[in-house]
């Protein structure tokens, strides 16, 4: 029981259709602006969506079913939005864990969720900073707390040298081309778990926060529609945030 509030206790749905299967393949869904005027990606919503899919079917792959827990470490990029609608779309629960933090506080949240895959990139780019994401990744699993996860997709950003565990790593790229762009989508239910955010941790432990299928998208499409009052096809909402602030 969660008290007297519930979202759609009998419904079933699945986020990642409604943020991608039922736009029109051709318009634009994400315009991608790295940290250079020329790093720059424009990318319909078929595209996402076969990202997605591939990715998912990737997860799936490697044995994550719905209610598995799969970690993100990912850096600003759209991938980093695939890898949290591919896991929506095979019912597993990711939680982002932002990326300036610390080996110990990821292996903190890795060890609290009991991930079993981690999703990564070689490195990240921010304000002319290069963040060793897989450097921080490699740190965070090298104590025997961690051999839960067994699988690290690792995104090539940069193609900066990084370390490598052989028959745990693998680029995620790679993965993906290996897979077919339809992935059927898992019916959830509207209380079952989409993904958990953690706290900072400044005031003790940090705590995962559980956000819903039903709830979550609820409180998403209100703020678009009566906080940002965001028009289809004439506005552009612009994030500069990490994936780690859930905007």
């Amino acid at each position: 029981e969660r008290g007297d509030v519930a979202w759609f206790p009998d419904g079933l749905l699945n986020v990642s259709v409604n943020c991608l299967d039922r736009h029109p393949p051709d318009h634009t869904a994400i315009i991608w602006a790295g940290d250079e005027p020329t790093d720059g990606r424009r990318l319909s919503y078929g595209e996402a969506l076969a990202g997605t899919c591939q990715l998912a079917n990737a997860l799936r792959t490697l044995g994550v079913r719905k209610g598995d827990r799969v970690c993100l470490y990912m850096p600003m990029v759209p991938e980093a939005a695939y890898a949290m609608l591919a896991c929506a779309r095979i019912g597993a629960i990711h939680s982002v864990v932002f990326a300036g933090v610390s080996a110990e506080a990821r292996r903190a949240r890795v060890i609290d969720s009991a991930g079993a895959v981690v999703l990564t990139a070689d490195e990240g780019l921010r304000a002319k900073k290069v963040l060793k994401l897989k450097q921080t990744v490699d740190a965070a699993l090298s104590v025997p707390e961690c051999a839960c996860v067994t699988s690290v997709l690792v995104h090539k950003r940069t193609g900066g040298e990084i370390g490598w565990v052989e028959g745990r790593d693998q680029w995620m790229h790679e993965a993906m081309a290996r897979e077919r762009p339809f992935a059927a989508a898992e019916p959830m239910g509207g209380e079952e778990p989409l993904f958990l955010l953690y706290t900072s941790g400044s005031t003790g432990k940090p705590k995962g926060i559980v956000h819903t299928h039903g709830g979550y998208q609820v409180g998403l499409v209100a703020t678009t529609r009566l906080v940002f009052a965001v028009q289809p096809e004439k506005d552009v909402l612009c994030v500069v945030a990490t994936p780690g602030w859930i905007t």
